[in-house]
């Protein structure tokens, strides 16, 4: 997956998740699922493209 394509990804769930909290609550079953699949998609982001500039 190239760095654009997550960066989409990233940008889609993060649009997705404030819809489903602004209809549910942030503390709703799905809303917390929704922000789970964020969390993933911005830790894999920081694992492959934050890390590897910090290490040069």
């Amino acid at each position: 997956m190239s760095k654009e394509q997550l960066i989409n990804l990233i940008e889609k769930k993060r649009e997705e998740l404030i819809q489903i909290a602004s209809k549910n609550g942030l503390n709703s079953t799905i809303a917390i699922h929704y922000s789970q699949e964020l969390d993933e998609l911005l830790n894999e982001y920081n694992r492959v493209y934050i890390k590897k500039i910090a290490a040069h």
